[in-house]
């Protein structure tokens, strides 16, 4: 997906219907002249409301999209008959869309499963008809109420990615040039950090006609967790991914302390994320002999399984793809 088509977070207003007022009616006809109470109620107000659709990868269509605006509800009328609901507005998101409070930053929800709904800014109710108000002790009520007002509330929408493996390093990890050899996509490779702006996603084929897919997070950097460089904003894309491959250079000056800063980062910004299952990939492997292989070797001291990696000449891919599938799958 072009980078460009890639958009990740949105803030939008929704306006909420306003419910519609009850009736204050009584009934009349040609032999009545004087009936009772029979005003209906109004109608709810439209809501504004999320769908999940699992054929959305992105929040583009919404990012123009500013001002959002549900119907009214429609007022009662005699003969007991409720005006008319209000016109909902479906906004179709992809699944893992997190829905925020604009003012507060306070998480609602999340769009986890295709079809889902949700209501993002609820419409406002319609009013009692003077039928409702009708009494033994007050029989003729000659008031109804009003609908209450709509809603307006600034929102944000978040995505996080599913995938099955997400790819977790520095900049200039070699992150991107993987993902484009293992898989159809073409992510934009370049020698500077930050090449990576938006997260891709890459569908890896395995054994057997079998494949996972893979994201390709952009750069981590040290105080990311606290929104340095690209921070936040693309940690949560983290969350959705059932294995982490971690990635660190073999040229990196201390392996052992990347991998821990890139672990704290995580750590910091969800503890959770420490529980997923996560694998040590050392890129750029061709710039090693077998000799330097087994120094490295000894020198790390980590708490996962790593592998030796040179995605410009092919090297380890094989492997990695093996020890990535055995992980997603060792639960069932």
């Amino acid at each position: 997906m072009p980078q460009q088509n890639f958009v990740d977070y949105v803030r939008i207003c929704g306006r909420s219907g306003a419910g519609g007022s009850g009736s204050a009616h009584f009934f009349r006809d040609k032999t009545t002249a004087l009936g009772g109470p029979d005003g209906g109620d109004g109608g709810r107000g439209g809501h504004i409301i999320l769908k999940g659709n699992k054929q959305l990868w992105t929040l583009l269509h919404l990012k123009y999209r500013k001002h959002v605006i549900a119907g009214a509800g429609g007022i009662g009328t005699g003969n007991n008959k409720k005006g008319a609901q209000g016109e909902d507005i479906i906004l179709e998101v992809p699944l893992g869309t997190v829905a925020k409070d604009a003012e507060t930053q306070e998480v609602m929800w999340e769009i986890t499963e295709d079809g889902e709904e949700r209501i993002l800014v609820p419409g406002g109710l319609g009013g009692y008809g003077n039928t409702y108000f009708k009494s033994p002790t007050n029989r003729a009520p000659r008031y109804a109420q009003p609908g209450e007002p709509g809603k307006e509330e600034w929102k944000i929408l978040e995505l996080k990615l599913l995938a099955d493996v997400g790819l977790v390093g520095f900049p200039n990890a070699g992150k991107s040039t993987l993902l484009s050899v293992v898989s159809a996509a073409k992510p934009k490779i370049a020698n500077y950090s930050f090449t990576t702006l938006v997260p891709n996603l890459g569908i890896v084929s395995y054994r057997e006609g079998r494949s996972f897919v893979m994201a390709d997070i952009p750069g981590i950097i040290e105080g990311a967790h606290a929104g340095k460089g690209l921070g936040i904003r693309f940690l949560r894309h983290i969350e959705r991914n059932a294995l982490l491959l971690f990635m660190v250079a073999a040229d990196a000056d201390d392996i052992s302390q990347e991998y821990r800063i890139l672990l704290s980062e995580l750590e910091k910004y969800n503890p959770e994320l420490i529980d997923k299952p996560r694998i040590l990939a050392i890129s750029k492997a061709d710039m090693l002999d077998e000799e330097m292989k087994a120094l490295l070797d000894d020198e790390l001291q980590l708490d996962l399984p790593h592998l030796y990696i040179s995605s410009i000449v092919q090297q380890g891919i094989t492997e990695l793809k093996d020890a990535i599938w055995a992980k997603i799958n060792e639960d069932f």
